[in-house]
C-alpha cells in the first residue's frame, strides 16, 4: 500500500480517538481554541446531523448512495462503518494539508486509525479513556443526545473499543478536564519538535548547520 510520507513533510497527523461520551469532542474543540494553527480535518457521513451541528462544519451529511460512490471513485483515506452509518476521511485533502506546512486533526474511530496508519506511519495517535465505565455511562445520559437503547449499545460497544488502546502511541484518563486538556496539548507541542518536523520547517537553518537527516 502507498504511503504518504515518502516526500518531507512540516504539517503533523493526529488521530484522537476515544469511546463515544470519553470526552473526546470537548478536548479536541478546548484544543483548537488554544491551538488555532490546527486545522480539524472535517469528515463525511451518513449520519442525521445532531442539534446545532452544521454541513461543513461538524461534518460533511450525506446520503449512503452518494458516500457509497466517493468511497469507490477511491476519494476516502479511511472509512469505516459504525452503528449503522457511514464515515469517512478526505485522502487528498490530509495530503495537501500537511504538505503546506498545517497540523491536521482527525476525531476519528480505532477502525479509522488503523486504516490510516498504514499510509501514515508517522501519524502520531492518542486514545482518550474515561475514568470508569460508570463515569461514561454517566456523561452519555448527561449528554442527553441518544436514546436509552443507543446508549446500551455505546456501552457495550466501549470495551472492545477500549481494548484498542494498546495500539496507540498516547493514552490520556480523562478524569479532570484541564488535566486532560494540558496533556492533549503537551503531545502536541513535543510533535512539533520531532526531527522530521523542525529540519522542514526549517530547512535553511539545517542546511546552514550542516545537520542532515540519518538516513542509514
Amino acid at each position: 500500500m502507498q504511503t504518504f510520507e515518502q516526500t518531507p513533510s512540516s504539517g503533523s497527523l493526529f488521530l484522537v480517538v476515544a469511546p463515544s461520551g470519553a470526552g473526546k469532542s470537548s478536548l479536541v474543540n478546548a484544543l483548537l481554541q488554544q491551538e488555532p494553527a490546527i486545522k480539524l480535518s472535517i469528515s463525511f457521513t451518513t449520519r442525521t446531523p445532531r442539534p446545532g451541528e452544521e454541513n461543513g462544519r461538524e461534518y460533511f451529511f450525506t446520503d449512503a448512495k452518494d458516500f457509497l460512490a466517493r468511497r469507490d471513485a477511491g476519494e476516502f483515506l479511511e472509512w469505516a462503518e459504525v452503528f449503522g452509518n457511514y464515515y469517512g476521511t478526505s485522502r487528498i485533502q490530509i495530503a495537501d494539508q500537511m504538505a503546506a506546512g498545517t497540523d491536521v486533526l482527525l476525531e476519528i474511530d480505532w477502525q479509522g486509525a488503523q486504516q490510516i496508519k498504514k499510509q501514515f506511519p508517522h501519524a502520531v495517535g492518542i486514545f482518550i479513556l474515561p475514568p470508569s465505565i460508570d463515569a461514561l455511562e454517566e456523561r452519555l445520559k448527561k449528554r442527553g443526545q441518544d436514546e436509552p437503547h443507543v446508549i446500551a449499545r455505546r456501552l457495550l460497544a466501549a470495551g472492545g473499543e477500549i481494548a484498542h488502546a494498546a495500539e496507540f502511541e498516547y493514552v490520556i484518563i480523562n478524569q479532570e478536564f484541564t488535566v486532560a486538556l494540558s496533556e492533549l496539548s503537551a503531545i502536541v507541542k513535543a510533535t512539533r519538535c520531532r526531527f522530521a518536523q523542525q529540519s522542514t520547517r526549517n530547512a535553511s537553518l539545517f542546511a546552514q548547520l550542516g545537520i542532515h537527516a540519518n538516513l542509514s
